[in-house]
């Protein structure tokens, strides 16, 4: 797979980042919404870490997705195994004002269903800051559970187990 696929939710649609993509994350990771991220220290870098979630769905058949509702881009779901992620990983970011609505747990939901049924990782974290309640939250929604056990890459983070679905 070149591109990420296109997945039409009920009222969201997952797809493929777009160069316009750019600025909303650069004004994203300026805000104190990022602040349990590993934040882009100018465009340059914001450019690698946009380039790999593009970049990956070549390299790997997996990475990001842009979230839309209503044609306005909302945030990110992504399925990724860098290099320096010891597990496959579901992350999320939801852009300031379209938090509570629900938009990032149908994004995930979408994403994990497309996840177990055409990627098929070995298993499927989710890495969090451990500060990061209402990341944490969705992860239990998701019916992901605390794994105290797993490898992580930063040391301030808990790892989420998702379930494969049976």
């Amino acid at each position: 797979m070149t591109k990420a696929p296109t997945i039409i939710g009920k009222r969201i649609r997952l797809r493929a980042h777009v160069m316009k993509d750019m600025d909303a994350f650069w004004d994203f990771y300026q805000s104190p919404r990022a602040s349990h991220m590993d934040v882009p220290k100018n465009r340059a870098h914001l450019w690698y870490g946009f380039a790999a979630e593009v970049g990956s769905w070549a390299l790997s058949g997996m990475g990001g997705w842009a979230i839309e509702t209503d044609g306005a881009l909302v945030g990110q779901v992504a399925i990724t195994q860098p290099p320096h992620f010891p597990e496959t990983e579901i992350g999320w970011i939801l852009f300031d004002g379209f938090e509570g609505l629900g938009l990032a747990n149908e994004a995930a939901r979408l994403a994990l269903e497309y996840t177990w049924t055409e990627i098929h990782p070995k298993s499927l974290v989710s890495y969090i800051d451990c500060k990061n309640t209402r990341s944490i939250a969705l992860a239990k929604r998701l019916g992901a559970v605390e794994d105290p056990t797993a490898a992580r890459y930063d040391d301030a983070d808990v790892v989420y187990r998702h379930p494969r679905p049976q």
